[in-house]
């Protein structure tokens, strides 16, 4: 009963993680209209280490050792630099909905990474649950008419790769390091290095942008970037990487919803009916047996 009830817990986690992590791309693609790529991108890393900073003189926080810092380091290529440059940039030329149905491949790469950093093992019946969910992604994506891939493209399945096996870094490294403090370091080593770049291409005419492209980037800083991470690796540290990661394939529907809400992209009932199928495939796998 308390297994199951840790794993019910884990995946409450990585829902909410995954409905903040819904609004990044929304909100990347207002915020990147008026502070660019770079601004946008590693910015927001500047920003959530001053948090963290101030959340680590309260903890009064014990350094990692060696190994832990090896992994941290993948996490951080991942998490702190590739996705949200990438994102920024694919952002400044690609629909939300466009950006989401790629993201949705991300699940079956941290899965993949999973299985060969944290050695599970999922079962036939969660591989089958991830190709239902996949191939409904597929058919929305030839539905939406997204032709020859562009370099923006490119750019977004190089972030889901990356940030992959970043998730599953993470995932594992959290059962031993704790939730927090895994995004907290990755945010803390990746930080330094950004200063100088963002510096370099702050502009004047960035004071003077509307209050909402502001709310977005201090979203991106302040939830995208720490709290909801928080919550997704503290869910997988709970629930199992390859289970929890299932959540992934709702985020790319909630993406779109929050673009509908926001941003006044259109939402069709074929959308609807697409992310029923993927819902359905999501409630399968959780419950499909995977060998720790």
């Amino acid at each position: 009963m308390q297994v199951e009830n840790r794993g019910k817990a884990g995946l409450l986690l990585g829902l909410v993680g995954v409905i903040c992590f819904s609004l990044t791309l929304p909100s990347t693609s207002i915020a990147v209209a008026y502070f660019g790529t770079t601004v946008v991108g590693l910015g927001r890393t500047v920003v959530a280490a001053i948090l963290v900073a101030i959340v680590f003189m309260i903890k009064k926080q014990q350094l990692p050792t060696l190994r832990q810092f090896k992994s941290l380091l993948i996490v951080a290529v991942g998490v702190v630099f590739a996705f949200p440059l990438l994102t920024s940039w694919a952002m400044e030329s690609l629909p939300v909905s466009h950006g989401a149905v790629e993201l949705a491949l991300l699940p079956l790469a941290t899965a993949g990474f999973a299985m060969f950093r944290a050695g599970e093992k999922p079962s036939l019946k969660f591989w089958m649950s991830s190709l239902i969910g996949s191939l409904a992604v597929f058919v929305y994506a030839i539905h939406l008419g997204l032709g020859q891939l562009q370099f923006a493209d490119l750019a977004l399945l190089a972030a889901v790769i990356i940030l992959g096996l970043s998730y599953a870094e993470g995932g594992l490294l959290a059962k031993e390091l704790g939730s927090w403090q895994v995004i907290a370091w990755a945010i803390m080593i990746g930080a330094p290095f950004f200063v100088i770049p963002v510096a370099l291409h702050l502009k004047t005419e960035m004071l003077h942008a509307p209050i909402h492209a502001w709310i977005s980037f201090m979203y991106l800083a302040v939830v995208s970037q720490f709290l909801a991470y928080v919550a997704w690796y503290s869910g997988m540290a709970i629930g199992g990487i390859a289970r929890v990661s299932q959540i992934q394939y709702l985020q790319p529907f909630l993406m779109i919803l929050f673009a509908t809400v926001f941003l006044d992209e259109a939402i069709t009932w074929f959308t609807l009916m697409i992310a029923v199928i993927v819902v359905i495939a999501v409630l399968v796998g959780k419950n499909a047996p995977i060998k720790q």
